[in-house]
């Protein structure tokens, strides 16, 4: 049974269709990623899985969550899911995480709306947490508020709350994005490791085909909200057939973030 099965998937705001006809298909142990330039309707897409589309919005098509349909089913029912069975990761935890609540406290939450953890137990599974995603002294950092740490602390910590209850599928949109080359490395090896460990689907969003070279073995690429082109993140860079892969695959050849495979032609 897959993990995450988008299927015609139509995304309509205020009545303009936004995601039009997008199938996706994610087993466990999966790493997809979507990718397009900006407003192609990746975004969205996470989004409509965790019923967090915006005011004005309609969905149709089939949206299979462990095979459970989530298109029609109530906030209530979709709040269960998030945070339990979905990890989300934003692009910019700074303003993802809450300010005024330190970053142990938020790691914790979903444990003890989830699971009715006790503090003490919250507390020392937080720290586990923090441990494994390699915070720098978990116990005096969690008493932090997030402006006080760095941006690359601040995406460890959200991918310790995303991490936190075991979900089946990991969401990360553009988790990178904002980070240093440096950090950027280290955070795309934490959700490796995780994803191998766990076993759990990850549906990673880029705009950047060099990124997902690092992270995903296949790759679904939209463009104005449809699907343009889909496959092997390396045959999307060796021999784009679509001119906005070929633009992306421009872009990644480019950087030396990560080694690109030569062009095949």
């Amino acid at each position: 049974m897959a993990a995450l099965l988008d299927d015609d998937l139509r995304i309509t705001i205020h009545g303009r269709t936004v995601v039009d006809g997008v199938q996706l298909d994610l087993d466990a142990g999966d790493r997809l990623g979507l990718i397009g330039e900006s407003g192609s309707g990746k975004s969205l897409t996470a989004l409509a899985v965790l019923g967090l589309l915006p005011r004005g919005s309609e969905i149709t098509g089939s949206i299979r969550l462990d095979g459970r349909e989530l298109v029609g089913r109530g906030d209530v029912k979709l709040a269960r899911l998030r945070g339990k069975r979905v990890g989300m990761v934003f692009q910019e935890p700074a303003t993802a995480l809450n300010p005024i609540r330190r970053v142990g406290a938020q790691i914790g939450e979903s444990l003890r709306i989830h699971y009715g953890f006790s503090k003490r137990q919250a507390h020392e599974r937080v720290v586990r947490l923090a441990e494994r995603v390699h915070l720098p002294d978990p116990e005096q950092i969690l008493q932090r508020y997030p402006h006080e740490l760095s941006g690359g602390q601040r995406q460890r910590v959200a991918i310790a709350a995303a991490i936190a209850t075991g979900p089946r599928l990991i969401i990360a949109d553009e988790p990178t994005t904002a980070l240093d080359v440096t950090v950027q490395a280290g955070i795309l090896d934490l959700f490796d490791r995780e994803v191998a460990e766990s076993g759990a689907a990850l549906l990673f969003i880029t705009h950047d085909l060099a990124v997902l070279h690092r992270i995903a073995g296949r790759a679904v690429v939209l463009s104005a909200g449809r699907v343009v082109e889909r496959g092997a993140v390396a045959d999307l860079l060796a021999a784009p057939a679509h001119p906005v892969t070929a633009a992306l695959a421009r872009a990644a050849y480019a950087t030396s973030f990560v080694d690109v495979p030569a062009s095949r032609s």
